[in-house]
């Protein structure tokens, strides 16, 4: 079988129209689903994205390869797709990528077709043959470019000498990806032309979707100086007990393979042990993975719930200006007012429901999203959504157990009826004649604590939350303040936690560009332009901006930003300062109660983060 074969004209795509990396996938996908070649957009980009989740198949020099195996797939596909603009899609190298290889491979797909896609992998190594596809017009270029390049795709490969040569150094190398389907054979022809490069002996086994190829015999792993594992899914790692060995990222495999072979020619590597090796991961404390799992649960509630809260508020804020300047009266604020409050309907049903579907799959979604309007209607607010979330997703995992026995001439039954009908009635026991109730009243005693802080203690949490945002920059300190005043906000409407909030979010981007601009002798190049891109991410409230600054010196980065964040959120609140809108930064300051002085507390702990930093850090 030919590439050509899989590289189908019809579907090809070449002026592509997305600008981000979701759009990207979409329109491929559209693509794929309009030409009949997946029968379900849902099933198929959700394997797409759970590929993602796991690297990114942006793998450089301008090349985007998203793939998956699904049952979506009615045959294996390859579409071609090119953006003359080029698409921010998460890259390894961190540039736009302009070509798509978007593959689709069924379940089943014979071996044929994934030595195929292998060989299709490999051809993208040549930089002369990229650069030629980014040159073409038409679908009959890209047929054409490919037919002349190779007719056999099963000769594309580079082979190295696999006996090993007295006078030249010997290594041994695994690659796998997840899916098995492109980088485990990008990452092989990658190592092995360097190799030949660096006049280096190489043996390269693959763990790809079609099994284990060129398997490692054990003599050829005894004679290996070292090993070489680049691989982002499990491999049998025990058979190299006692060699050096090099574990790394299938990415690594493709981008960095000189600095994997020199290090490997050279042993500068740990020593494998296996036995050591078993008891570090037996030893791992499963009370991670518990609280892992929470937070991812709660995570999801919380991500889809965000436009909701972000869409509702600001709308509703803005109405509060017309409300100032035309009246109550007004249609403009009647309309906007309206359409704010509608979405904030929405929001701690949509919480409990997406944290449900994290826990149970799509049979939890519903009695999720009833027992969180439950939470709405008994006063149980934020907080009862929350447990209403848990509760249905773990009430359908139970239901899931208890009917584990019954005929699979059922199972249709069980998410039509079945898990519907008796997931939703414990919930609604539960939540109307239980834990609403409990939870209506701790969430009374909450709000009603929070009314009547002094501006002393209104000062504490404030500095509180504001610390929380800049300690781990958008991880679970930072979502948990987020979310904490989120509903305050929409329990009470109360937008002065919110300020606090944003405060203590904008400053660690703000502080990193201002000190990046003060102490230049302390910043290198490339550090001096990314602290100038965070000015507009701090303006914007995007503390995320940060992280790259506090990975590569964390005690410092966050140190000073916990400090100035703490201080701005807490002025905040001794000021008096509320923003009525959960996000927006400095565009939505106009909306903010004591504007000037919410300014100023921002000003202030930015000014004393960057300084804070620029005398702790150390000269570039």
């Amino acid at each position: 079988m030919k590439i050509t074969d899989l590289l189908l004209k019809d579907i090809m795509i070449m002026d592509m129209q997305s600008t981000e990396k979701e759009q990207a996938i979409d329109e491929m996908i559209g693509s794929l689903y309009k030409n009949h070649i997946i029968n379900n957009k849902e099933i198929f980009k959700e394997a797409i994205l759970n590929r993602e989740s796991q690297s990114s198949t942006g793998l450089g020099d301008g090349i985007a390869m998203p793939h998956a195996k699904s049952k979506a797939v009615k045959k294996p596909t390859v579409l071609f797709a090119k953006s003359n603009k080029g698409i921010n899609y998460d890259s390894l190298d961190g540039q736009p990528a302009y070509l798509f290889f978007m593959i689709a491979v069924p379940e089943a797909a014979n071996d044929t077709h994934l030595q195929t896609l292998a060989a299709l992998s490999k051809m993208l190594i040549d930089a002369d043959f990229v650069n030629q596809l980014k040159q073409a017009e038409t679908h009959e270029d890209v047929h054409v470019l490919f037919n002349k390049t190779r007719e056999n795709p099963e000769e594309i490969t580079v082979e190295t000498s696999e006996n090993s040569s007295s006078k030249r150094p010997f290594i041994v190398a695994v690659t796998a990806c997840p899916t098995g389907i492109a980088h485990t054979y990008m990452a092989e022809d990658a190592l092995k032309k360097k190799a030949v490069e660096m006049n280096v002996d190489i043996r390269v086994e693959t763990n790809g979707s079609d099994g284990v190829k060129n398997e490692l015999t054990a003599d050829e792993i005894k004679r290996a100086d070292a090993v070489i594992v680049a691989a982002s899914k499990k491999v049998e790692l025990h058979r190299f007990n006692g060699k050096k060995l090099l574990n790394r990222p299938v990415s690594e495999g493709i981008k960095k393979t000189e600095e994997l072979i020199t290090k490997a020619i050279n042993q500068d590597a740990p020593t494998y042990h296996a036995e050591q090796y078993k008891e570090r991961a037996s030893s791992k404390p499963k009370s991670k993975t518990i609280l892992g799992t929470i937070y991812k649960d709660l995570m999801n509630g919380i991500s889809h719930m965000l436009p909701f809260v972000i869409g509702g508020g600001i709308l509703m804020a803005i109405s509060f200006l017309f409300e100032s300047v035309l009246g109550s009266d007004s249609e403009t604020f009647t309309f906007l007012n309206e359409l704010g409050s509608n979405a904030f309907n929405f929001l701690i049903p949509i919480f409990a429901g997406f944290i449900a579907m994290s826990i149970a799959d799509r049979p939890g979604l519903m009695p999720g999203m009833v027992g969180g309007l439950i939470a709405v209607n008994s006063d149980a607010g934020f907080i009862g959504g929350l447990v209403a979330g848990f509760l249905a997703g773990y009430i359908i995992i139970l239901l899931k157990r208890l009917l584990h026995g019954l005929p699979r001439s059922l199972d249709g039954l069980k998410s039509i009826l079945i898990y519907p009908v008796l997931g939703l009635l414990l919930t609604g026991i539960l939540m109307y004649f239980i834990f609403g109730p409990i939870f209506a009243g701790i969430n009374t005693v909450m709000v009603d604590f929070l009314q009547g802080l002094g501006t002393r203690n209104a000062v504490i949490v404030g500095a509180l939350l504001g610390g929380m945002m800049a300690i781990d920059m958008g991880g679970p300190f930072n979502k948990a303040a987020y979310a904490f005043s989120i509903g305050i906000f929409t329990d009470t409407g109360d937008g002065s936690l919110m300020a606090a909030v944003m405060a203590g979010g904008m400053v660690p981007p703000l502080a990193i560009a201002l000190s990046s601009t003060i102490f230049k002798e302390k910043f290198n190049e490339d550090e001096r332009k990314s602290g100038a891109t965070n000015y507009v991410m701090g303006l914007s409230f995007i503390t995320e901006g940060a992280i790259p600054f506090a990975a590569a010196d964390p005690l410092r980065v966050i140190g000073s930003s916990v400090i100035g964040a703490a201080i701005a959120g807490g002025l905040t609140q001794l000021w008096n300062s509320a923003i009525p809108a959960p996000h927006g930064g400095i565009f939505v300051i106009p909306l903010a109660e004591n504007a000037l002085f919410f300014l100023l507390s921002l000003a202030i702990g930015t000014v004393v983060a960057a300084i804070i930093l620029g005398f702790w850090r150390k000269p570039a």
